[in-house]
């Protein structure tokens, strides 16, 4: 991770202690946590989070943009399916780990 950004570093704290307490107070939700910077190397200034429950086959997508240091983009997912239409956006400072906690605990929780 020592290519990363401090701001995608943070998030993957954040996310990382959100997924501990997950693990701890649901039995049935292990998250799978990663990061991709693919989208920078095909030119695309960003990286790239996701947040995957194998289980309900579920993905949280989190994007960093460049250009707007102070926004998240996210959206709720498939796994097995390209993400559709827009994402949401939240200011960057609101994206804490009970934020992340909340959405796992909340998206995950039931299939699709």
């Amino acid at each position: 991770m020592s290519e990363l950004s401090k701001q995608l570093e943070l998030l993957w704290e954040q996310a990382s202690e959100a997924h501990t307490a997950i693990q701890r107070d649901f039995s049935d939700i292990d998250p799978l946590i990663g990061v991709s910077q693919n989208m920078r190397k095909q030119g695309i200034p960003a990286d790239v989070m996701t947040i995957d429950c194998l289980r309900t086959r579920k993905r949280i997508i989190i994007i960093l943009h460049d250009q707007q240091p102070d926004i998240v983009s996210y959206q709720f997912a498939g796994m097995d399916s390209d993400p559709e239409g827009d994402f949401d956006a939240l200011a960057f400072e609101k994206v804490t780990e009970k934020q992340i906690y909340q959405w796992i605990a909340e998206y995950f929780k039931n299939p699709l």
